[in-house]
């Protein structure tokens, strides 16, 4: 059985705790939009203890999520985009599989080979198997890659087949901008493993688009928030 979040030494709820922490991963918020709309339900805290709620708990709540299972089947788009932190260029490369359901990102200091055999080694790892497919740009590092790590894949690279992992890159920049920017990559790496997959839980499969099937998927989400981060009813 999955031991329970402990809130000890905490002052405030658990439910206010989980709350907080769901607000700034989910929505395009900063920290003192979070401090402000708490304060509107008459909760008076800090964006500073909004930001340490946030680095404690969300990796823990972001582990207690379940995750989609893999399959031989599935296909994986890749892409990479630019982020500036500090002044120098770095590189997040993601995989989405063909539901836009993010798979795994990585915060690298380069755009070549090596990154993209790093990102493939560790998505065979964590998927625990190979995809059908695999789609990215005409980047060449990830043709490289593919012939080393996973030859037998068939790989599509074109940049119009790519839309869905190239689209995935824009939830994050809207938050980008509200954040203003990334201070280290060891920030941004620990941000995105959250962001993503409360995102990951909240965004129905391309498959669900009727408004009832939203509404029935966002409610069983909502109450797995509430079970991973111990404060279901």
């Amino acid at each position: 059985m999955t031991k329970l979040v402990s809130y000890k030494r905490h002052r405030f709820p658990p439910e206010i705790i989980a709350h907080a922490v769901w607000l700034y991963f989910r929505f395009p918020l900063s920290l003192r939009l979070v401090e402000e709309m708490l304060l509107e339900r008459g909760i008076l805290v800090s964006y500073e203890t909004v930001r340490r709620w946030a680095l404690k708990f969300g990796p823990d709540y972001a582990r207690r999520l379940r995750r989609k299972r893999p399959s031989r089947r599935d296909i994986w788009h890749l892409d990479e985009v630019v982020i500036t932190i500090a002044g120098r260029k770095h590189w997040l490369w993601r995989a989405v599989d063909q539901n836009g359901y993010v798979l795994d990102e990585m915060v690298q200091p380069r755009r070549d080979t090596k990154a993209a055999k790093r990102l493939l080694r560790r998505l065979l790892k964590k998927q625990g198997c190979p995809p059908r497919r695999m789609i990215t740009d005409q980047l060449g590092s990830y043709a490289a890659a593919r012939r080393q790590i996973m030859p037998a894949v068939e790989h599509r690279s074109h940049k119009g087949l790519n839309n869905r992992a190239e689209n995935s890159h824009l939830p994050l920049r809207r938050r980008e901008r509200a954040m203003q920017g990334f201070r280290s990559t060891g920030g941004l790496q620990r941000f995105v493993s959250v962001f993503s997959a409360v995102r990951n839980l909240i965004v129905p499969p391309r498959s669900r688009r009727s408004a009832l099937s939203i509404h029935l998927h966002r409610l069983t989400a909502m109450a797995e928030w509430k079970f991973a981060t111990s404060v279901a009813a």
